[in-house]
């Protein structure tokens, strides 16, 4: 039996919530999925194809590439006239408001040859056209050479764009008197305000010019040529040309075209459906077997939810919109955190499965399915004990190399070479740069640990190394205040974590909740027989009732320090369980001798805790009470310590303290040979010396 299995008796409520919650999770992973043209990871022009033979199923049009139909493009604008309207009636107009303009302010001042000078240069403007400025800009930007100068329904001639005039360069060209103009000066012209008499008169049709570029547009075919159904397209080991890779660009948009009109998009959609059920029904199936603990607790089924659906989720997002590759995505992470708060079986089987359910979005997942597998597995061995944040640094150097050599050996196997004239069939360096990338991003599971720690309520190796340090306040008070009670936890520590290690449990969290289960003996320190000294003892003139209420007191006075100084729960647990729900011995006993004819109210004597839940917690039981009674031994010899722990851990069996938790007998029989050894070295026990006889 697993120490993570206890079993529960679940009802059919429960069933009902775990089958919805599971449906839930299946119809998530499945809508994002993409499930159109999928990437072909590291295909690209010069290098050679490294899958299969690939023969066309179906007739599709070779499209031509974005620069390609951008060329042509670029070459029908060359020859692109837009339409343009010309209006003769306003140089007639601008010219006769010119004359009499004239005539009313200049003809007094100035000699008729302005006039004639600037009515001339006018009708020039508008025989050669004047446009707008914005419509002028429009046909720079355009790179347009020609315009089609229209009236009425015919094209009366094509034009050159660079003859027309804007209004600025139009009123520069007013002023610019040249040689033949005798006698005419800028001064004049500039006084004159030339420029109200300066109108377009050529305008754009945009409706005549959209319809012109669309059927010339029109006229481009998007494709050059076709392959034929059973066409070989490419085969294993061929270098991948610039025809090969439009073939293979084109079958993609030609397969998800035609997943778009016929029943293909379902077939894609049912296998999704299909794989993902099988993967999660799979996983139900591990944690109903061999960690039932998990799935009946809620933080624990929230964590492994979110982490199981993240994953895939930014793998489909990176695929659909083809933003990096995939590689970047630091996978390992996932088994990080859970063999950090669960265990390494699951850590493995969640990786295996997520990396699975990832991989669907990918059209040739064999690579990623192999590298990633291995550096999960490198991170799950790297991390056994998470106690510091430098394991991070070297599971994250680690995982990156393993993932390295794995992709390496592949593309070996690929027929790839690392150096060599033939350049064409060299390493495909961006996925080696993902892969450091992903390793650096594996930096990052340290801080984010510790957030899913106040979220979830988890409790890391690394937050119980930290509050195991006897500096921490808590400690350094209970040190000071009562130090006999501290060297008993430090002792008791020390014997439950050798035991934690022998038998397979959690060493660092029983050696922690060791350090705290006895903080509430601070507020009655001399109650104590660890903290008693000079012989004196409080309880002799104490009624044994009152005795043993201050002696129990202590575990709820320890489970109000751990609320004040914020303990997880995990360790506050520890607290409560130590004493299980067994009797204060010694009082009660007293009593009964004391006062024989009295009734005893066995709930007077009895601790208020539960008896323990996990095998860390019956690990501590165990050695608490061995410790303590260790003390009270007039003399230390193999047999006497022998005799000791035999008698007080078969007392506990005996009791039924440990009915409740998954230790086994063989861990209960490993524990007391470490307990006696343990002590026997603490106690300094010698063996005795023969005598010689006569």
């Amino acid at each position: 039996m697993s120490r993570n299995n206890t079993p529960h008796n679940l009802t059919w409520k429960d069933y009902l919530i775990h089958f919805t919650v599971l449906a839930a999770v299946t119809t998530l992973l499945v809508w994002a999925m993409p499930r159109g043209s999928r990437t072909t990871m590291s295909t690209d022009v010069g290098r050679p194809w490294p899958y299969g033979l690939l023969i066309a199923p179906f007739d599709f049009p070779i499209f031509k590439t974005d620069a390609q139909l951008q060329h042509e493009r670029d070459s029908i604008r060359l020859t692109y006239e837009p339409y343009f309207a010309i209006h003769d009636e306003v140089e007639g107009q601008q010219v006769a408001r010119f004359k009499a303009d004239f005539r009313q302010r200049h003809a007094a001042t100035l000699p008729m040859a302005y006039r004639t000078y600037v009515e001339q240069r006018l009708r020039e403007v508008y025989a050669r056209g004047l446009v707008a400025t914005d419509d002028y800009d429009r046909l720079h930007a355009d790179s347009t050479r020609a315009i089609r100068i229209f009236e009425g329904t015919e094209v009366r001639q094509s034009r050159a764009v660079a003859t027309l005039f804007t209004q600025k360069t139009a009123y520069e060209y007013l002023l610019s008197a040249t040689a033949d103009s005798i006698g005419i000066n800028r001064q004049p012209l500039q006084r004159m305000d030339l420029q109200r008499f300066l109108r377009p008169n050529i305008t754009y049709d945009e409706e005549k010019s959209q319809a012109l570029w669309a059927q010339l547009s029109g006229s481009l075919s998007p494709s050059s040529g076709m392959v034929l159904a059973g066409e070989k397209i490419i085969d294993r080991g061929d270098i991948v040309d610039e025809p090969t890779f439009q073939k293979l660009e084109s079958y993609e948009r030609a397969t998800a075209a035609r997943g778009q009109t016929d029943h293909s998009e379902r077939l894609t959609l049912m296998g999704q459906v299909f794989f993902v059920v099988i993967i999660v029904a799979a996983l139900a199936i591990y944690f109903h077997l061999f960690r039932q603990d998990y799935i009946v607790s809620l933080r624990s089924t929230l964590l492994l939810i979110i982490l199981i659906m993240a994953f895939p989720a930014m793998t489909s997002f990176l695929v659909r919109h083809t933003l990096l590759s995939v590689y970047i995505i630091p996978y390992a992470m996932l088994p990080v955190f859970v063999r950090v708060f669960m265990d390494s079986r699951t850590a493995f089987t969640t990786h295996v499965a997520v990396v699975m359910l990832s991989a669907v979005a990918l059209k040739y997942p064999f690579e990623f399915i192999a590298t990633e597998l291995v550096a999960g597995m490198v991170a799950i061995f790297t991390l056994r004990e998470l106690s510091e944040r430098s394991q991070i640094i070297r599971t994250a150097i680690l995982v990156t190399l393993a993932a390295w050599a794995v992709f390496f050996s592949i593309e070996l196997m690929h027929g790839k070479f690392l150096t060599g004239a033939d350049s064409v069939r060299g390493l495909d360096w961006s996925i080696y740069k993902h892969i450091a990338a992903s390793g650096l991003l594996l930096l990052f599971a340290y801080p984010l640990m510790a957030a899913l720690e106040r979220l979830f309520g988890f409790t890391s190796n690394v937050t119980l190394v930290e509050l195991s340090n006897i500096n921490r306040p808590l400690l350094h008070r209970l040190s000071e205040v009562a130090p006999g009670t501290f060297q008993h936890s430090m002792q008791v520590s020390n014997l439950a974590a050798e035991v934690a290690r022998k038998i397979g449990a959690k060493s660092q969290l029983v050696r922690t909740g060791a350090l705290y289960h006895d903080i509430g003996k601070m507020y009655n320190p001399p109650f104590f027989t660890e903290n008693q000294a000079g012989g004196v003892n409080p309880h002799d003139s104490l009624d044994p009732r009152e005795s043993a209420r201050i002696i129990i007191r202590h575990v709820a006075e320890g489970e109000a320090l751990a609320d004040k100084y914020q303990l997880p729960h995990i360790i506050r647990e520890f607290i409560t369980s130590h004493h299980g729900h067994g009797l204060v011995k010694y009082f009660y006993i007293t009593y009964r001798n004391r006062y024989p004819d009295r009734e005893v109210d066995e709930a007077d004597f009895t601790y208020p805790g539960h008896n323990p839940a996990t095998t860390e917690q019956a690990i501590l039981m165990m050695a608490d009470a061995v410790e303590a009674s260790s003390r009270s031994l007039k003399e230390y010899t193999e047999q006497s310590i022998a005799e000791l722990v035999d008698r007080i851990i078969d007392a506990q069996v005996a009791d039924g303290l440990f009915r409740e938790c998954p230790i086994t007998f063989l861990d209960i029989q490993t524990a007391k040979e470490v307990f006696k050894e343990k002590l026997k070295t603490i106690y300094h026990t010698r063996i005795s010396y023969p005598k010689l006889k006569g």
